[in-house]
Protein backbone atom coordinates (compact mmCIF):
# COMPACT_ATOMS: atom_id res chain seq x y z
CA UNK A 1 0.00 0.00 0.00
CA UNK A 2 1.43 3.34 -1.04
CA UNK A 3 1.81 6.29 1.31
CA UNK A 4 -0.92 8.17 -0.55
CA UNK A 5 -3.31 5.25 0.10
CA UNK A 6 -2.51 5.38 3.81
CA UNK A 7 -3.41 9.07 3.92
CA UNK A 8 -6.72 8.34 2.12
CA UNK A 9 -7.77 6.14 5.02
CA UNK A 10 -8.14 9.20 7.24
CA UNK A 11 -8.61 8.97 11.01
CA UNK A 12 -9.15 5.55 12.61
CA UNK A 13 -10.91 4.50 15.83
CA UNK A 14 -10.14 1.43 17.92
CA UNK A 15 -12.76 -0.53 19.84
CA UNK A 16 -12.26 -2.86 22.80
CA UNK A 17 -15.11 -5.41 22.80
CA UNK A 18 -14.81 -7.37 26.05
CA UNK A 19 -17.50 -10.06 26.08
CA UNK A 20 -18.36 -13.07 28.21
CA UNK A 21 -16.66 -15.53 25.87
CA UNK A 22 -13.82 -13.48 24.43
CA UNK A 23 -11.98 -10.16 24.23
CA UNK A 24 -11.44 -8.40 20.93
CA UNK A 25 -9.88 -5.24 19.57
CA UNK A 26 -11.16 -3.88 16.27
CA UNK A 27 -10.10 -0.85 14.23
CA UNK A 28 -12.54 1.09 12.02
CA UNK A 29 -12.21 3.85 9.46
CA UNK A 30 -14.03 6.82 11.02
CA UNK A 31 -15.22 8.13 7.64
CA UNK A 32 -16.55 4.88 6.11
CA UNK A 33 -17.11 2.63 9.17
CA UNK A 34 -15.04 -0.03 7.36
CA UNK A 35 -13.48 -2.68 9.62
CA UNK A 36 -9.75 -2.71 8.86
CA UNK A 37 -8.36 -5.32 11.26
CA UNK A 38 -9.06 -7.12 14.51
CA UNK A 39 -7.79 -9.76 16.93
CA UNK A 40 -9.69 -12.03 19.32
CA UNK A 41 -8.72 -14.03 22.41
CA UNK A 42 -11.11 -16.49 24.07
CA UNK A 43 -11.68 -16.04 27.83
CA UNK A 44 -11.83 -18.92 30.29
CA UNK A 45 -14.97 -19.23 32.40
CA UNK A 46 -14.64 -20.91 35.80
CA UNK A 47 -17.44 -22.92 37.41
CA UNK A 48 -16.20 -23.59 40.97
CA UNK A 49 -19.64 -24.75 42.18
CA UNK A 50 -22.99 -25.48 40.60
CA UNK A 51 -24.52 -22.19 39.47
CA UNK A 52 -21.32 -20.22 40.04
CA UNK A 53 -19.66 -18.47 37.07
CA UNK A 54 -16.39 -16.56 37.50
CA UNK A 55 -13.62 -15.05 35.41
CA UNK A 56 -10.13 -13.85 36.28
CA UNK A 57 -9.99 -10.01 35.97
CA UNK A 58 -6.25 -10.17 35.30
CA UNK A 59 -6.78 -12.66 32.46
CA UNK A 60 -9.41 -10.32 30.99
CA UNK A 61 -7.00 -7.37 31.18
CA UNK A 62 -4.13 -9.40 29.69
CA UNK A 63 -6.36 -10.55 26.83
CA UNK A 64 -7.28 -6.93 26.04
CA UNK A 65 -3.64 -5.86 25.93
CA UNK A 66 -2.85 -8.85 23.70
CA UNK A 67 -5.68 -8.00 21.32
CA UNK A 68 -4.54 -4.36 21.07
CA UNK A 69 -0.92 -5.31 20.37
CA UNK A 70 -1.75 -8.06 17.83
CA UNK A 71 -4.21 -5.83 15.96
CA UNK A 72 -1.62 -3.06 15.75
CA UNK A 73 0.90 -5.57 14.36
CA UNK A 74 -1.63 -6.68 11.72
CA UNK A 75 -2.27 -3.05 10.73
CA UNK A 76 1.46 -2.44 10.35
CA UNK A 77 1.72 -5.55 8.16
CA UNK A 78 -1.01 -3.96 5.99
CA UNK A 79 1.17 -0.80 5.89
CA UNK A 80 -1.46 1.14 7.84
CA UNK A 81 -0.05 3.78 10.17
CA UNK A 82 -1.32 3.11 13.71
CA UNK A 83 -0.73 6.76 14.67
CA UNK A 84 -3.96 7.38 12.70
CA UNK A 85 -5.84 5.73 15.59
CA UNK A 86 -7.20 8.84 17.30
CA UNK A 87 -9.56 7.35 19.89
CA UNK A 88 -10.57 4.11 21.61
CA UNK A 89 -14.03 2.98 22.68
CA UNK A 90 -14.91 0.30 25.23
CA UNK A 91 -17.84 -2.10 25.03
CA UNK A 92 -18.24 -4.74 27.71
CA UNK A 93 -20.25 -7.57 29.20
CA UNK A 94 -22.58 -5.85 31.65
CA UNK A 95 -23.35 -6.58 35.35
CA UNK A 96 -20.20 -8.70 35.83
CA UNK A 97 -18.73 -7.48 39.13
CA UNK A 98 -15.11 -6.79 40.11
CA UNK A 99 -13.64 -5.47 43.37
CA UNK A 100 -9.95 -4.56 43.51
CA UNK A 101 -7.35 -2.92 45.75
CA UNK A 102 -6.53 0.60 44.55
CA UNK A 103 -3.11 0.55 46.29
CA UNK A 104 -1.80 -2.73 44.86
CA UNK A 105 -3.97 -2.77 41.72
CA UNK A 106 -4.80 -6.43 42.40
CA UNK A 107 -8.32 -7.93 42.17
CA UNK A 108 -9.56 -9.08 45.57
CA UNK A 109 -11.67 -11.91 44.12
CA UNK A 110 -12.56 -13.33 40.74
CA UNK A 111 -15.09 -11.38 38.70
CA UNK A 112 -18.60 -12.70 39.38
CA UNK A 113 -20.17 -13.06 35.93
CA UNK A 114 -23.67 -11.80 35.11
CA UNK A 115 -24.88 -15.41 34.62
CA UNK A 116 -23.87 -16.41 38.17
CA UNK A 117 -26.62 -17.77 40.47
CA UNK A 118 -24.86 -17.93 43.86
CA UNK A 119 -26.76 -14.86 45.08
CA UNK A 120 -30.22 -16.47 45.05
CA UNK A 121 -30.24 -16.75 48.84
CA UNK A 122 -29.07 -13.11 49.04
CA UNK A 123 -32.00 -12.09 46.82
CA UNK A 124 -34.45 -14.05 48.98
CA UNK A 125 -33.08 -12.46 52.15
CA UNK A 126 -33.39 -8.97 50.63
CA UNK A 127 -36.92 -9.69 49.39
CA UNK A 128 -38.05 -10.30 52.98
CA UNK A 129 -37.23 -6.65 53.72
CA UNK A 130 -39.49 -5.41 50.91
CA UNK A 131 -43.25 -4.90 51.46
CA UNK A 132 -45.14 -7.84 50.01
CA UNK A 133 -41.89 -9.52 48.88
CA UNK A 134 -42.30 -7.49 45.69
CA UNK A 135 -39.26 -8.04 43.45
CA UNK A 136 -40.36 -5.10 41.27
CA UNK A 137 -40.37 -2.70 44.25
CA UNK A 138 -37.44 -0.66 42.83
CA UNK A 139 -38.51 -0.92 39.17
CA UNK A 140 -39.60 2.71 38.78
CA UNK A 141 -36.28 3.92 40.16
CA UNK A 142 -33.91 1.43 38.52
CA UNK A 143 -35.92 -0.14 35.69
CA UNK A 144 -34.98 -3.56 37.08
CA UNK A 145 -36.48 -6.36 39.21
CA UNK A 146 -34.56 -7.69 42.20
CA UNK A 147 -32.61 -10.57 40.64
CA UNK A 148 -29.33 -12.48 40.76
CA UNK A 149 -28.58 -10.87 37.38
CA UNK A 150 -27.59 -7.39 38.55
CA UNK A 151 -24.40 -6.12 40.19
CA UNK A 152 -25.74 -4.92 43.56
CA UNK A 153 -26.53 -8.42 44.85
CA UNK A 154 -23.19 -9.75 43.58
CA UNK A 155 -21.40 -6.96 45.43
CA UNK A 156 -23.48 -7.64 48.54
CA UNK A 157 -22.43 -11.33 48.38
CA UNK A 158 -18.77 -10.34 48.08
CA UNK A 159 -19.02 -8.06 51.12
CA UNK A 160 -20.76 -10.82 53.08
CA UNK A 161 -18.44 -13.67 52.13
CA UNK A 162 -14.94 -12.41 51.28
CA UNK A 163 -12.99 -11.19 54.32
CA UNK A 164 -10.27 -9.60 52.18
CA UNK A 165 -12.87 -7.37 50.51
CA UNK A 166 -14.44 -6.36 53.84
CA UNK A 167 -11.02 -5.37 55.16
CA UNK A 168 -10.19 -3.41 52.00
CA UNK A 169 -13.48 -1.49 52.33
CA UNK A 170 -12.77 -0.75 56.01
CA UNK A 171 -9.27 0.46 55.11
CA UNK A 172 -10.49 2.67 52.25
CA UNK A 173 -8.60 0.61 49.65
CA UNK A 174 -11.48 -1.08 47.78
CA UNK A 175 -12.83 -0.09 44.37
CA UNK A 176 -15.91 -1.61 42.74
CA UNK A 177 -16.69 -1.64 39.06
CA UNK A 178 -18.20 -3.52 36.19
CA UNK A 179 -15.75 -4.70 33.51
CA UNK A 180 -15.65 -1.30 31.80
CA UNK A 181 -14.53 0.37 35.04
CA UNK A 182 -11.84 -2.24 35.68
CA UNK A 183 -10.45 -1.91 32.14
CA UNK A 184 -10.53 1.90 31.97
CA UNK A 185 -8.88 2.18 35.42
CA UNK A 186 -6.10 -0.22 34.41
CA UNK A 187 -5.57 1.17 30.90
CA UNK A 188 -5.35 4.77 32.15
CA UNK A 189 -2.67 4.03 34.74
CA UNK A 190 -4.15 1.70 37.35
CA UNK A 191 -2.63 2.26 40.79
CA UNK A 192 -0.63 5.14 39.29
CA UNK A 193 -3.50 7.54 38.71
CA UNK A 194 -5.99 5.37 36.82
CA UNK A 195 -9.43 6.88 36.18
CA UNK A 196 -12.21 5.19 38.20
CA UNK A 197 -15.35 5.73 36.14
CA UNK A 198 -18.26 4.05 34.37
CA UNK A 199 -20.88 5.25 31.93
CA UNK A 200 -24.64 5.62 32.38
CA UNK A 201 -25.48 2.44 30.45
CA UNK A 202 -23.31 0.23 32.66
CA UNK A 203 -24.35 2.05 35.85
CA UNK A 204 -28.00 1.42 34.97
CA UNK A 205 -27.37 -2.35 35.26
CA UNK A 206 -26.12 -2.31 38.85
CA UNK A 207 -29.44 -1.70 40.66
CA UNK A 208 -27.71 1.08 42.59
CA UNK A 209 -28.34 3.76 39.95
CA UNK A 210 -31.33 6.06 39.61
CA UNK A 211 -32.14 6.12 35.90
CA UNK A 212 -33.94 9.49 36.25
CA UNK A 213 -31.45 11.52 38.32
CA UNK A 214 -28.57 9.75 36.47
CA UNK A 215 -26.57 9.23 39.65
CA UNK A 216 -25.96 6.65 42.37
CA UNK A 217 -29.02 6.50 44.63
CA UNK A 218 -28.23 6.87 48.36
CA UNK A 219 -31.39 5.02 49.39
CA UNK A 220 -30.60 2.06 47.14
CA UNK A 221 -27.03 1.96 48.43
CA UNK A 222 -28.41 2.01 51.97
CA UNK A 223 -30.87 -0.82 51.20
CA UNK A 224 -28.09 -3.03 49.81
CA UNK A 225 -25.65 -1.70 52.45
CA UNK A 226 -23.08 -0.68 49.82
CA UNK A 227 -20.57 2.04 50.79
CA UNK A 228 -20.86 4.76 48.14
CA UNK A 229 -17.16 5.66 48.30
CA UNK A 230 -16.22 2.44 46.46
CA UNK A 231 -18.43 3.28 43.45
CA UNK A 232 -16.98 4.74 40.22
CA UNK A 233 -17.83 8.23 38.94
CA UNK A 234 -20.67 8.07 36.40
CA UNK A 235 -19.95 9.73 33.03
CA UNK A 236 -21.69 9.98 29.67
CA UNK A 237 -21.12 7.31 26.99
CA UNK A 238 -19.09 9.67 24.79
CA UNK A 239 -16.38 11.85 26.35
CA UNK A 240 -12.65 11.64 27.03
CA UNK A 241 -12.14 9.63 30.25
CA UNK A 242 -8.35 9.39 30.11
CA UNK A 243 -5.37 8.38 27.98
CA UNK A 244 -3.80 4.97 27.32
CA UNK A 245 -0.70 4.74 29.52
CA UNK A 246 1.14 1.78 27.96
CA UNK A 247 1.50 -0.34 24.84
CA UNK A 248 1.42 0.49 21.14
CA UNK A 249 -1.37 3.06 21.59
CA UNK A 250 0.11 5.03 24.51
CA UNK A 251 -1.39 8.52 24.61
CA UNK A 252 -4.54 7.69 22.65
CA UNK A 253 -7.71 8.88 24.46
CA UNK A 254 -10.32 6.42 25.68
CA UNK A 255 -13.43 8.40 24.80
CA UNK A 256 -16.35 6.01 24.39
CA UNK A 257 -17.95 3.54 26.80
CA UNK A 258 -21.16 1.56 26.40
CA UNK A 259 -22.48 -1.70 27.82
CA UNK A 260 -22.43 -4.25 25.00
CA UNK A 261 -26.17 -4.18 24.26
CA UNK A 262 -26.32 -0.39 24.19
CA UNK A 263 -23.26 -0.40 21.93
CA UNK A 264 -25.03 -2.74 19.51
CA UNK A 265 -28.08 -0.44 19.49
CA UNK A 266 -25.81 2.48 18.51
CA UNK A 267 -23.91 0.31 16.00
CA UNK A 268 -27.20 -0.67 14.36
CA UNK A 269 -27.98 3.08 14.21
CA UNK A 270 -31.25 2.64 16.12
CA UNK A 271 -31.46 6.32 17.04
CA UNK A 272 -35.20 6.75 16.46
CA UNK A 273 -38.07 5.86 18.82
CA UNK A 274 -39.34 2.36 18.06
CA UNK A 275 -36.18 1.10 16.34
CA UNK A 276 -34.98 -2.22 17.76
CA UNK A 277 -32.19 -4.78 17.44
CA UNK A 278 -31.53 -8.29 18.73
CA UNK A 279 -27.98 -9.38 19.60
CA UNK A 280 -27.07 -13.08 19.64
CA UNK A 281 -24.04 -13.57 21.87
CA UNK A 282 -23.54 -15.64 25.03
CA UNK A 283 -27.06 -14.49 25.85
CA UNK A 284 -29.67 -12.89 23.63
CA UNK A 285 -30.78 -9.28 24.08
CA UNK A 286 -33.58 -7.42 22.32
CA UNK A 287 -33.52 -3.62 22.80
CA UNK A 288 -36.05 -1.10 21.56
CA UNK A 289 -35.24 2.62 21.66
CA UNK A 290 -37.95 4.56 23.53
CA UNK A 291 -36.26 7.97 23.12
CA UNK A 292 -36.03 10.42 26.00
CA UNK A 293 -38.97 8.77 27.77
CA UNK A 294 -38.49 5.84 30.15
CA UNK A 295 -41.19 3.25 29.40
CA UNK A 296 -41.99 0.61 32.04
CA UNK A 297 -43.00 -2.85 30.95
CA UNK A 298 -46.08 -4.77 32.03
CA UNK A 299 -44.74 -7.97 30.45
CA UNK A 300 -41.41 -8.76 32.10
CA UNK A 301 -39.06 -6.47 30.16
CA UNK A 302 -36.43 -4.16 31.68
CA UNK A 303 -36.19 -0.39 31.41
CA UNK A 304 -32.59 0.55 30.78
CA UNK A 305 -30.48 3.45 29.56
CA UNK A 306 -29.77 3.15 25.84
CA UNK A 307 -27.04 5.82 25.64
CA UNK A 308 -26.02 9.39 26.46
CA UNK A 309 -23.75 10.46 23.63
CA UNK A 310 -22.03 13.44 25.28
CA UNK A 311 -21.94 15.28 28.60
CA UNK A 312 -24.47 17.86 27.40
CA UNK A 313 -26.54 15.47 25.28
CA UNK A 314 -29.90 14.04 26.41
CA UNK A 315 -30.16 10.53 27.81
CA UNK A 316 -32.13 8.01 25.75
CA UNK A 317 -33.87 4.94 27.20
CA UNK A 318 -34.72 1.46 25.93
CA UNK A 319 -36.96 -1.47 26.73
CA UNK A 320 -34.92 -4.67 26.95
CA UNK A 321 -35.72 -8.34 26.78
CA UNK A 322 -32.87 -10.40 28.25
CA UNK A 323 -32.26 -14.10 27.59
CA UNK A 324 -29.47 -15.68 29.63
CA UNK A 325 -28.46 -18.56 27.36
CA UNK A 326 -28.08 -18.27 23.58
CA UNK A 327 -24.57 -18.85 22.22
CA UNK A 328 -23.73 -20.38 25.60
CA UNK A 329 -25.88 -23.40 24.71
CA UNK A 330 -23.63 -24.09 21.70
CA UNK A 331 -20.55 -23.78 23.90
CA UNK A 332 -22.20 -26.21 26.36
CA UNK A 333 -22.84 -28.78 23.61
CA UNK A 334 -19.18 -28.40 22.58
CA UNK A 335 -17.42 -28.31 25.96
CA UNK A 336 -19.72 -30.32 28.25
CA UNK A 337 -21.27 -32.94 25.96
CA UNK A 338 -18.60 -33.10 23.25
CA UNK A 339 -21.24 -33.30 20.51
CA UNK A 340 -19.06 -31.05 18.33
CA UNK A 341 -15.42 -29.99 18.31
CA UNK A 342 -16.11 -26.42 17.13
CA UNK A 343 -19.11 -24.14 17.53
CA UNK A 344 -19.43 -23.87 13.74
CA UNK A 345 -20.27 -27.60 13.45
CA UNK A 346 -23.66 -27.01 15.10
CA UNK A 347 -25.01 -25.44 11.91
CA UNK A 348 -23.92 -28.44 9.84
CA UNK A 349 -25.49 -30.94 12.27
CA UNK A 350 -28.77 -29.04 12.37
CA UNK A 351 -28.89 -28.60 8.59
CA UNK A 352 -28.50 -32.34 8.01
CA UNK A 353 -31.89 -33.08 9.64
CA UNK A 354 -33.77 -29.79 9.29
CA UNK A 355 -35.99 -30.62 12.27
CA UNK A 356 -35.80 -31.39 15.97
CA UNK A 357 -38.19 -34.32 15.43
CA UNK A 358 -40.35 -33.22 18.37
CA UNK A 359 -37.39 -32.65 20.69
CA UNK A 360 -37.45 -29.39 22.71
CA UNK A 361 -34.49 -27.92 24.62
CA UNK A 362 -35.03 -25.30 27.34
CA UNK A 363 -31.49 -24.11 28.26
CA UNK A 364 -32.41 -22.59 31.63
CA UNK A 365 -28.88 -23.14 33.01
CA UNK A 366 -29.12 -19.87 34.98
CA UNK A 367 -32.86 -19.91 35.54
CA UNK A 368 -35.12 -18.03 33.15
CA UNK A 369 -34.72 -14.30 32.48
CA UNK A 370 -37.30 -12.26 30.52
CA UNK A 371 -40.23 -12.48 30.47
CA UNK A 372 -40.42 -14.96 33.41
CA UNK A 373 -37.66 -13.92 35.84
CA UNK A 374 -37.84 -17.41 37.33
CA UNK A 375 -34.61 -18.40 39.14
CA UNK A 376 -35.96 -21.84 40.08
CA UNK A 377 -35.98 -23.06 36.46
CA UNK A 378 -33.30 -25.42 35.17
CA UNK A 379 -32.44 -26.75 31.73
CA UNK A 380 -34.40 -29.63 30.26
CA UNK A 381 -34.47 -31.60 27.00
CA UNK A 382 -37.83 -33.26 26.44
CA UNK A 383 -39.73 -35.09 23.69
CA UNK A 384 -36.88 -37.60 23.28
CA UNK A 385 -37.46 -40.92 21.48
CA UNK A 386 -35.19 -43.76 20.37
CA UNK A 387 -35.00 -41.98 17.02
CA UNK A 388 -33.52 -38.79 18.53
CA UNK A 389 -29.84 -38.24 17.78
CA UNK A 390 -27.25 -35.47 18.22
CA UNK A 391 -28.42 -33.73 15.04
CA UNK A 392 -31.93 -33.32 16.46
CA UNK A 393 -30.52 -31.99 19.74
CA UNK A 394 -28.34 -29.51 17.81
CA UNK A 395 -31.41 -28.33 15.88
CA UNK A 396 -33.43 -28.07 19.11
CA UNK A 397 -30.65 -25.96 20.67
CA UNK A 398 -30.79 -23.46 17.80
CA UNK A 399 -34.58 -23.53 17.87
CA UNK A 400 -34.47 -22.73 21.62
CA UNK A 401 -32.60 -19.47 20.89
CA UNK A 402 -35.31 -18.53 18.39
CA UNK A 403 -38.21 -19.45 20.70
CA UNK A 404 -36.72 -17.37 23.52
CA UNK A 405 -36.43 -14.43 21.12
CA UNK A 406 -40.09 -14.94 20.14
CA UNK A 407 -41.09 -14.71 23.81
CA UNK A 408 -39.34 -11.39 24.40
CA UNK A 409 -40.48 -10.00 21.03
CA UNK A 410 -44.11 -10.82 21.92
CA UNK A 411 -43.63 -8.97 25.23
CA UNK A 412 -42.02 -6.02 23.41
CA UNK A 413 -44.90 -5.81 20.93
CA UNK A 414 -47.45 -5.78 23.78
CA UNK A 415 -45.59 -3.02 25.65
CA UNK A 416 -44.94 -0.86 22.59
CA UNK A 417 -48.35 -1.39 20.97
CA UNK A 418 -46.86 -1.44 17.47
CA UNK A 419 -45.53 -4.87 16.35
CA UNK A 420 -42.11 -4.89 14.71
CA UNK A 421 -42.39 -5.50 10.98
CA UNK A 422 -38.85 -6.90 10.80
CA UNK A 423 -36.04 -7.77 13.22
CA UNK A 424 -32.55 -6.26 12.92
CA UNK A 425 -29.97 -8.72 14.24
CA UNK A 426 -26.26 -8.83 15.06
CA UNK A 427 -23.74 -10.80 17.11
CA UNK A 428 -21.55 -13.83 16.51
CA UNK A 429 -24.39 -16.33 16.15
CA UNK A 430 -25.86 -14.46 13.17
CA UNK A 431 -23.20 -16.10 10.99
CA UNK A 432 -25.29 -19.28 11.38
CA UNK A 433 -27.69 -19.20 8.39
CA UNK A 434 -29.79 -22.08 9.74
CA UNK A 435 -30.37 -20.07 12.93
CA UNK A 436 -31.31 -16.93 11.02
CA UNK A 437 -33.80 -18.78 8.79
CA UNK A 438 -35.26 -20.54 11.84
CA UNK A 439 -35.65 -17.17 13.56
CA UNK A 440 -37.60 -15.73 10.63
CA UNK A 441 -39.81 -18.84 10.49
CA UNK A 442 -40.62 -18.73 14.20
CA UNK A 443 -41.26 -14.96 14.30
CA UNK A 444 -43.18 -14.95 10.98
CA UNK A 445 -41.40 -11.70 10.02
CA UNK A 446 -38.21 -10.98 8.04
CA UNK A 447 -34.85 -11.04 9.82
CA UNK A 448 -32.31 -8.47 8.60
CA UNK A 449 -28.60 -8.99 9.21
CA UNK A 450 -25.98 -6.32 8.36
CA UNK A 451 -23.16 -7.53 6.12
CA UNK A 452 -20.69 -6.27 8.75
CA UNK A 453 -21.99 -7.98 11.93
CA UNK A 454 -19.55 -6.33 14.38
CA UNK A 455 -22.12 -3.75 15.44
CA UNK A 456 -21.27 -3.88 19.16
CA UNK A 457 -17.66 -2.87 18.54
CA UNK A 458 -18.82 -0.37 15.90
CA UNK A 459 -21.15 1.33 18.41
CA UNK A 460 -18.33 1.83 20.91
CA UNK A 461 -16.09 3.17 18.13
CA UNK A 462 -18.81 5.61 17.02
CA UNK A 463 -19.20 6.93 20.58
CA UNK A 464 -15.42 7.32 20.94
CA UNK A 465 -14.94 9.03 17.59
CA UNK A 466 -17.84 11.44 18.19
CA UNK A 467 -16.64 12.57 21.63
CA UNK A 468 -15.94 16.24 22.31
CA UNK A 469 -12.23 16.82 21.85
CA UNK A 470 -12.00 13.98 19.29
CA UNK A 471 -14.70 14.88 16.77
CA UNK A 472 -13.78 12.54 13.92
CA UNK A 473 -17.03 10.56 13.65
CA UNK A 474 -20.29 12.33 12.82
CA UNK A 475 -23.50 10.88 14.29
CA UNK A 476 -25.75 13.13 12.20
CA UNK A 477 -28.25 10.86 10.39
CA UNK A 478 -27.26 12.26 6.98
CA UNK A 479 -23.59 11.46 7.56
CA UNK A 480 -24.04 7.84 8.67
CA UNK A 481 -22.86 5.24 6.20
CA UNK A 482 -25.58 3.11 4.58
CA UNK A 483 -25.25 -0.55 5.55
CA UNK A 484 -25.78 -3.46 3.17
CA UNK A 485 -27.87 -6.29 4.65
CA UNK A 486 -28.80 -9.93 4.17
CA UNK A 487 -32.52 -10.65 4.51
CA UNK A 488 -34.19 -13.88 5.66
CA UNK A 489 -37.92 -14.29 4.86
CA UNK A 490 -40.32 -16.76 6.60
CA UNK A 491 -40.51 -20.07 4.74
CA UNK A 492 -43.11 -21.96 6.81
CA UNK A 493 -46.78 -21.17 7.32
CA UNK A 494 -47.85 -19.35 10.51
CA UNK A 495 -49.90 -22.34 11.71
CA UNK A 496 -46.82 -24.58 11.88
CA UNK A 497 -44.87 -21.81 13.62
CA UNK A 498 -47.62 -21.40 16.24
CA UNK A 499 -47.82 -25.17 16.82
CA UNK A 500 -44.08 -25.44 17.48
CA UNK A 501 -44.15 -22.34 19.69
CA UNK A 502 -47.01 -23.77 21.79
CA UNK A 503 -45.01 -26.98 22.33
CA UNK A 504 -42.01 -24.89 23.38
CA UNK A 505 -44.14 -23.01 25.94
CA UNK A 506 -45.25 -26.38 27.35
CA UNK A 507 -41.59 -27.39 27.75
CA UNK A 508 -40.80 -24.07 29.48
CA UNK A 509 -43.51 -24.73 32.08
CA UNK A 510 -41.91 -28.10 32.84
CA UNK A 511 -38.51 -26.47 33.43
CA UNK A 512 -39.76 -24.36 36.34
CA UNK A 513 -39.63 -25.08 40.06
CA UNK A 514 -36.65 -27.43 39.95
CA UNK A 515 -34.33 -25.57 42.29
CA UNK A 516 -34.48 -23.82 45.65
CA UNK A 517 -31.75 -21.96 47.50
CA UNK A 518 -31.81 -24.60 50.26
CA UNK A 519 -29.01 -27.00 49.38
CA UNK A 520 -27.68 -29.87 51.55
CA UNK A 521 -25.44 -28.41 54.23
CA UNK A 522 -22.30 -30.21 53.05
CA UNK A 523 -23.19 -30.07 49.37
CA UNK A 524 -22.88 -33.91 49.13
CA UNK A 525 -25.72 -35.30 47.02
CA UNK A 526 -24.12 -38.74 46.60
CA UNK A 527 -26.34 -41.74 47.35
CA UNK A 528 -23.54 -43.01 49.60
CA UNK A 529 -24.12 -40.12 52.03
CA UNK A 530 -26.89 -42.39 53.38
CA UNK A 531 -25.11 -45.22 55.25
CA UNK A 532 -27.97 -47.81 55.11
CA UNK A 533 -28.59 -47.17 51.41
CA UNK A 534 -24.87 -47.26 50.67
CA UNK A 535 -24.51 -50.58 52.55
CA UNK A 536 -27.47 -52.04 50.65
CA UNK A 537 -26.07 -51.07 47.25
CA UNK A 538 -22.55 -52.32 48.04
CA UNK A 539 -23.80 -55.65 49.39
CA UNK A 540 -26.05 -56.10 46.33
CA UNK A 541 -23.09 -55.49 44.02
CA UNK A 542 -20.99 -58.08 45.93
CA UNK A 543 -23.82 -60.64 45.65
CA UNK A 544 -24.20 -60.03 41.90
CA UNK A 545 -20.45 -60.42 41.30
CA UNK A 546 -20.44 -63.58 43.43
CA UNK A 547 -23.40 -65.05 41.55
CA UNK A 548 -21.74 -64.35 38.20
CA UNK A 549 -18.52 -66.02 39.44
CA UNK A 550 -20.40 -69.15 40.65
CA UNK A 551 -22.42 -69.46 37.43
CA UNK A 552 -19.16 -69.13 35.45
Amino acid sequence: MAASDRVALGPLVGSIDQGTSSSRFLVFNAKTAELLSHHQVEIQQKFPKEGWVEQDPKEILKSVYECVERTCEKLQQLNIDITNIKAIGVSNQRETTVVWDKITGEPLYNAIVWLDLRTQSTVERLLKRIPGNNKSFFKFRTGLPLSTYFSAVKLRWLLDNVEEIRQAVDNGRAMFGTIDSWLIWCLTGGKNGGVHCTDVTNASRTMLFNIHSLDWDPELCQFFDIPMEILPKVRSSSEIYGLMKSGALTGVPISGCLGDQSAALVGQMCFQDGQAKNTYGTGCFLLCNTGQKSVFSEHGLLTTIAYKLGRDKPVCYALEGSVAIAGAVVRWLRDNLGIVKTSQEIEKLAAEVGTSYGCYFVPAFSGLYAPYWEPSARGIICGLTQFTNKNHIAFAALEAVCFQTREILDAMNKDCGIPLSQLQVDGGMTNNKVLMQLQSDILCIPVVKPSMPETTALGAAMAAGAAEGVGIWSLNPGDLTAVTCERFEPQINPEESEYRYARWKKAVMKSMGWETSEAPSNGDTSIFCSLPLGFFIMSSMVMLIGAKYVSG
